[in-house]
């Protein structure tokens, strides 16, 4: 039996609204990453229509990708090159 585990793509909700998508073998490693300061921080400095894409009270939540956002992941991270760090892929328009 293969004790490996394939990558599945989750998303993460931030205050209801899907986000982010990322590739990781168990929903507790997606879950983990919510609990990074560095990501917070990051997505505090990131807008979409003028509005951070999140705050320090708001909440993450990880689950299951939908076909949809699982596609676009995918489409994205075919036609990029892949670093060797978490692959993320924003499922709203970011601000320039």
């Amino acid at each position: 039996m293969n004790d490996q585990l394939s990558l599945s793509i989750f998303t993460i909700e931030i205050n209801g609204k899907p986000t982010l998508a990322l590739e990781a073998k168990k929903h507790q490693e997606a879950e983990g990453l919510c609990e990074q300061d560095w990501l917070r921080a990051d997505l505090s400095a990131l807008t979409s229509k003028g509005v951070p894409l999140c705050d320090a009270k708001a909440a993450m939540r990880v689950r299951l990708a939908r076909s949809a956002e699982a596609a676009l992941y995918r489409q994205v991270t075919e036609s990029t090159k892949l670093s060797d760090d978490i692959n993320i892929v924003y499922l709203v328009d970011l601000d320039d």
